[in-house]
């Protein structure tokens, strides 16, 4: 009798070492199966499900570098312009992420001189859009007292704007309120790009 049960005790064994074995075996393919699904919600947590996301690093620093203005700034105008979304187009035109109007396309290539054989409608591409808006960006910024809210408000509603309303003495650069912008609408886009910005410098700490 002890010699049967003995060798039932071992098949027993045998068969839970199967069985579990097998659960390991199932549960890692599982894992592996669905390996991407999990590691974009992993990404997505510990981003804060990418709220203030960082893409197109490599051409928002190349051009911050270049024309001498805050990478974080340009992220805060791409998140909010077309939420990093390079195919994106508004309702009045506007194209890409940083969304330039054609009219503002054909400014600045003649401004920078560019002899490039592109047209706007090479302004779905990531790099030359970039480039154009951060250009854009900073020559608004230089030319209103180095102000990030009139930067935005011009790149907004327009530079003709801007200087209207600083003549009229309505905003005055030195003494800048939003509550002065007497469009609700730029206001409301400067409160946006600011807000992102200070979420960019908290994000991306120098």
């Amino acid at each position: 009798m002890t010699a049967r049960r003995s060798k039932k005790s071992k098949k027993s064994s045998a068969q839970v070492r199967f069985l579990v074995l097998l659960c390991v075996f199932l549960t890692g393919m599982l894992i592996y199966s669905y390996r991407d699904d999990i590691s974009q919600k992993a990404r997505d947590l510990g981003a804060g499900k990418f709220t203030y996301p960082v893409e197109y690093e490599e051409y928002v620093f190349k051009y911050a570098q270049e024309y001498d203005i805050d990478p974080r700034y340009i992220f805060a105008v791409i998140n909010t312009e077309s939420h990093f979304n390079p195919d994106a187009t508004s309702d009045v035109g506007a194209r890409g992420l940083m969304q330039i109007m054609e009219d503002a396309y054909d400014w600045i290539k003649f401004r920078m001189n560019d002899e490039r054989g592109h047209t706007f409608d090479d302004m779905y591409d990531p790099e030359l859009n970039i480039q154009y808006g951060t250009y854009m960006l900073k020559y608004l910024y230089e030319r209103f007292d180095c102000s990030y809210e009139l930067a935005a408000a011009a790149y907004h509603g327009g530079m003709n704007a801007v200087d209207g309303w600083i003549a009229d003495g309505i905003v005055i650069p030195d003494d800048f309120h939003i509550e002065d912008v007497p469009s609700d609408v730029t206001a409301n886009y400067i409160y946006k790009v600011m807000k992102a910005y200070d979420k960019y410098k908290k994000k991306l700490e120098e």
